[in-house]
């Protein structure tokens, strides 16, 4: 996230991205890939001392060689491989890459046209789902003894999440016919945020147009080596960064893109001049408000620590939907829009209570196939995809093993590995990735 988002500057918010070793696994399994590629089995398996106990032992290493010619591939070895991978890696499955040959667009052809169509009244549900759990959050804050606080909290966060989901379809067109009605439903859905509607959505279009493009996502990116190494100050930032703090991160994404005009567009500028001014309203009215009946104190309780539940579950849902150790970040000339919408995208499924309160977010691959798909919609969606391309898909059911994953494994930058953990290139400085390694269960 030296990391880098959109502008080199942004150290502490640029997810990780996986190593552009432009698929290996593709190497051993697709049989339209061309040309030579070396590739070390077990290497993908064994990234650092603490997952080596989750991997069967594999054959000793050996090249394999892909040719222009269609080959056959050894599929009981590849989907052997990709099965211990997904146990690694906390996974459920692990995608076969996919054929250069196939466009996003032949994806999309399979999908049912009616998974693209807005239904006024699921729409205005989701609204009246999230403003109720919200307001009963509120309550439960009200009421809750001071042990029973950071349930109370956990709820409400999640609940101010789906105000976020609900903004989400707004900038992507897929809430209203009424391109006026998105507009102002998607902002004042960000107001209990303090998020700018219109920045947000700029960046967000571009993520989405660039999806792990190695220089253009502006979402995260992988920790850069030459930015790593540039600073001791820095680099502790970054490996915390990464490391204890890494589900929050989002506070830095925030706050770094979305309030700097000089990070826009001329033709943009006015649009983000009156969301920022939405924003600085909200606050100069609602938080002397809530000092002014509940005080300080009131302040932290009711909006600062449901605001940190919404940071954590919005770091946590993107560095999932789009980070693992072999999902390859690429350069904008190597980069293929199938290959990172369908099969650089991840679907990870949670507890029920935070699918319904977030909308199915994290239903999330048919959201990159096409942003225009509503989110009630998505489940059938994704029921088609796995119809039609299921041997493609990355899925997961949340659990610690991929949370550890990532947050031990996935940092800095590497073209033929993807990523290079922090404690393989500074070990005597990634006190914070070990001491996560020894408290954060292996559980998948």
């Amino acid at each position: 996230m030296a990391c880098r988002m959109a502008d080199p500057s942004v150290f502490l918010f640029t997810g990780p991205h996986p190593r552009t070793r432009s698929q290996k696994i593709a190497a051993h399994s697709a049989p339209c890939m061309t040309g030579n590629w070396h590739l070390t089995w077990d290497r993908l398996l064994v990234k650092g001392e603490n997952h080596k106990k989750w991997v069967i032992p594999m054959r000793r290493t050996r090249t394999v060689q892909a040719v222009a010619a269609p080959v056959a591939p050894s599929s009981a070895d590849s989907a052997e491989y990709r099965k211990q991978l997904a146990e690694s890696y906390g996974f459920r499955q692990i995608g076969e890459p996919l054929p250069d040959s196939i466009t996003l667009k032949d994806v999309m052809d399979t999908l049912p046209k009616k998974v693209f169509e807005i239904d006024d009244m699921k729409a205005w549900k989701s609204v009246l789902v999230s403003v109720t759990s919200y307001a009963f959050g509120l309550f439960m804050i009200s009421k809750a003894p001071w042990y029973l606080l950071p349930f109370a909290w956990a709820w409400t966060g999640t609940a101010v999440t789906g105000f976020f989901v609900i903004g989400h379809d707004c900038a992507h067109k897929s809430f209203s016919r009424n391109k006026l009605v998105e507009d102002i439903v998607g902002t004042l859905a960000f107001l209990p945020l303090i998020y700018p509607y219109e920045p947000w959505r700029f960046k967000h279009d571009r993520h989405h147009a660039k999806t792990n493009m190695l220089e253009e996502d502006t979402a995260w990116h992988p920790v850069w080596k030459a930015e790593f190494d540039s600073s001791p100050i820095l680099r502790k930032a970054i490996i915390f960064g990464y490391g204890p703090f890494r589900p929050w991160m989002s506070i830095a994404h925030w706050l770094l893109l979305h309030f700097d005009l000089k990070k826009f567009r001329s033709n943009e500028i006015q649009r983000v001049k009156i969301s920022l001014a939405c924003v600085f309203g909200f606050m100069a009215i609602g938080w002397p408000l809530i000092i002014y009946k509940a005080g300080i104190m009131g302040w932290i309780k009711f909006w600062l620590m449901p605001w940190l539940g919404y940071h954590f579950w919005m770091s946590t849902f993107t560095m999932v939907h789009h980070t693992a150790p072999h999902i390859p970040f690429k350069s904008s000339d190597e980069w293929n829009a199938a290959q990172a919408q369908l099969n650089g995208t991840v679907h990870c499924d949670y507890p029920s209570w935070i699918e319904i309160l977030c909308h199915d977010i994290n239903v999330h691959i048919p959201h990159h196939v096409s942003s225009r798909i509503p989110h009630y919609n998505l489940r059938m969606a994704h029921k088609s995809l796995q119809e039609n391309w299921g041997k493609y898909l990355n899925e997961a059911k949340w659990n610690w093993r991929l949370m550890k994953t990532i947050m031990t494994l996935c940092h800095v930058y590497d073209k033929e590995e993807n990523y290079v953990a922090f404690d393989q290139l500074a070990p005597e400085e990634s006190q914070p990735v070990a001491f996560l390694k020894i408290v954060m269960p292996d559980y998948a």
